[in-house]
């Protein structure tokens, strides 16, 4: 393979044939390219899909009641369906060994006061479970606890941003704020690392908010986690009979879509899951086109390079030349154009994407980039294919026949 003499004939022949060996090595090169660049798009956009749903728990559900398009058990239809306490109590009755976590949601809007300071905030009354199902980090102090509920304790975790509006430079922890007039005491500050909105919220418990809007037992929404065991087909399933279960007990039509709405995070990363499957498999396809292409121009190439050199091949065959040193000297050249090219790629497109990548950040597009594997399986195709590219045209150059070969013009 370092044979001297036969690497100089390779750099004869391409320095012979510079043109046809530039735009043949281009069409490889860029093939390579492209599918570096689809397959970095490809996951930067699954990056995107996945970051958004990276607030909360993957393994969460979400139960959202809604009016009912069906008249149904007596009932008429857009009735609106309302959630209580009691709807938590009987899916931990009803599913003991299937849920993990789960919290209500209670939702108000309160006008906050600290001193001179005031703004217009988005409170969440849940239960400390909420804290894992919405992957809440808190920076400083606490989250809502067990005690906190049943005392109905008016105590608030405060977003970062909320912190700096009201408080400015100040420790908010221990400090009281006020929620529409009522003193509440922050236990807490939280980050939110997918949304930064988010951190202009603030959660207390639920029993609080239920009794001050007068001792109601009412909720808006109910989240909860499944046992992260389950695979794809057993989180449907469970999610399906927690539905049935849910529509049953408010008499709800099982055919009503709107009445009762429980949506599993399983099924949306299964749809992301298939949509990026599609998008990888299209950017896969025409990037081994467009390889494809540039592999037939290397063959046409070498076609014509030997036939070009008939007459020499015949001279060589007339003194000795084995058929396997005539093939060995064509393939040599076929890889060599053609992992050189597809290597001038794939470092232009992993020089782009280290460039210009970070700076392409947005909800649905993060971090586009490419794995090793990627970059391992695209250099052996460059190896196949130019062993495949060659191989046509060196079989046909090892048997010319010498006497034949040397009556060539």
């Amino acid at each position: 393979m370092f044979d001297r003499d036969i690497w100089q004939e390779i750099f004869h022949s391409i320095k012979n044939n510079k043109l046809r060996t530039f735009l043949t090595g281009f069409s490889v090169g860029w093939g390579i390219f492209i599918l570096v660049m689809l397959l970095a798009s490809v996951n930067g956009m699954q990056n995107g899909f996945t970051g958004q749903f990276n607030d909360d728990a993957t393994n969460s559900i979400f139960i959202r009641p809604g009016n009912t398009s069906k008249a149904y058990a007596g009932f008429e239809a857009d009735r609106r369906i309302q959630l209580k306490n009691d709807d938590i109590e009987y899916i931990k009755r009803s599913f003991p060994e299937d849920f993990v976590d789960i919290s209500a949601r209670f939702f108000r809007g309160v006008s906050a006061r600290y001193k001179a300071e005031t703004g217009s905030y988005s409170v969440q009354a849940v239960h400390p479970d909420h804290q894992v199902i919405e992957k809440t980090i808190v920076t400083q102090g606490r989250y809502i606890n067990n005690n906190d509920i049943a005392t109905g304790a008016k105590v608030a975790v405060i977003g970062r941003k909320v912190g700096q509006d009201l408080f400015k430079t100040e420790d908010p922890i221990g400090k009281f704020v006020e929620f529409n007039g009522l003193p509440f005491r922050v236990i807490g500050i939280f980050i939110d690392e997918g949304d930064d909105n988010a951190e202009r919220g603030i959660y207390t418990p639920v029993s609080t908010y239920q009794r001050i809007y007068g001792n109601t037992d009412k909720i808006d929404q109910i989240l909860l986690t499944y046992n992260p065991t389950y695979d794809l087909a057993r989180a449907l399933e469970f999610s399906d009979r927690l539905e049935t279960l849910m529509k049953r007990k408010h008499k709800v039509s099982p055919k009503d879509q709107s009445g009762i709405r429980v949506w599993n995070y399983a099924e949306a990363f299964s749809d992301i899951s298939s949509f990026t499957g599609v998008l990888s498999a299209v950017s896969i396809g025409v990037g081994f086109l467009i390889l494809i292409a540039g592999i037939v121009g290397i063959g046409n190439i070498m076609v014509f390079i030997i036939k070009e050199r008939t007459k020499e091949i015949g001279v060589r065959k007339a003194l000795g030349a084995e058929p396997g040193q005539i093939i060995k000297l064509v393939l040599l050249e076929s890889v060599f154009i053609t992992a050189l090219s597809g290597f001038i790629g794939l470092l232009f497109a992993t020089g782009i994407l280290s460039l210009i990548g970070p700076s392409m950040q947005s909800p649905a597009f993060t971090n586009p980039s490419v794995s090793f594997s990627t970059v391992l399986t695209a250099t052996i195709i460059l190896v196949v294919a130019g062993l495949f590219a060659g191989m046509i045209p060196a079989i046909k150059a090892a048997n010319v026949k010498p006497i034949v070969a040397l009556r060539d013009k």
